[in-house]
């Protein structure tokens, strides 16, 4: 949930109720986990989480985490801007080619829950296009900027044939607080089938790119296996 400076008005009312939209998950108000994968998780004795990295593509970040990925062997969803992969196709397609899933993080990073339903399919179906003319696939879920959710997002996104993908561990990394806040939280709070929000675009990364090594080579050390979600 990065915060570039021209959206940081929003965060407030929605870091708030960031507790709340657990619950929310919990209480099967929005899809977490697609079927499949929550049935995989539990197959492999529920000892999986999910790397998910939001607002890319980025030139300048993107690409160090797909290194990072690499070298451990692991993979990751990625809920990408439309008009970042519009304006960054060729990164885009990489994350596809290693074998990561690509998804829908909406076209300009709205409050979906504020925008009439044409607006909204627009900011869905617009980001289906770049991305799937750079993966050759359509995108199966949606993230809503900020988490966002309300009836219209739901019955919308069910409608473009999307499930509603959130997290459930938060280390706010858009906010900065140095690789070593960030790597702690997310080891902190980390259970079997959780999702974890980080960053690959929407500002300075470089905290995230720092603390990935230290946060994968953990988990596998704690027995963790890593899985993409929506693939």
């Amino acid at each position: 949930m990065s915060v570039p400076p021209f959206r940081r008005r929003a965060v407030g009312r929605f870091r708030t109720a960031i507790g709340a939209l657990v619950v929310a998950l919990a209480a099967g108000a929005a899809v977490t986990l697609p079927a499949a994968e929550a049935q995989a998780a539990g197959a492999k004795g529920g000892k999986v989480v999910y790397l998910t990295f939001d607002d890319g593509p980025s030139p300048a970040y993107t690409s160090k985490v797909l290194a990072t990925l690499g070298r451990y062997g692991v993979r990751a969803t990625f809920f990408e801007i439309g008009q970042n992969v519009s304006a960054h196709p060729a990164v885009t397609a990489q994350v596809a080619k290693q074998g990561h899933s690509v998804q829908n993080h909406s076209w300009s990073h709205p409050d979906l829950s504020r925008l009439s339903a044409a607006a909204l399919n627009a900011q869905v179906v617009d980001t289906d296009k770049v991305i799937r003319a750079q993966t050759g696939r359509t995108p199966s879920c949606l993230r809503p900027p900020y988490g966002a959710v309300n009836g219209t997002v739901r019955s919308k996104a069910a409608a473009l044939g999307k499930q509603v993908v959130l997290w459930s561990v938060d280390p706010a990394d858009w906010s900065r607080p140095g690789a070593a806040a960030i790597r702690s939280r997310v080891l902190n709070n980390v259970r079997p089938g959780s999702v974890i929000l980080l960053h690959d675009g929407g500002g300075d990364r470089s905290q995230t790119v720092a603390a990935l090594p230290g946060i994968i080579s953990t988990l596998k050390a704690r027995g963790y296996g890593f899985a993409t979600l929506c693939g």
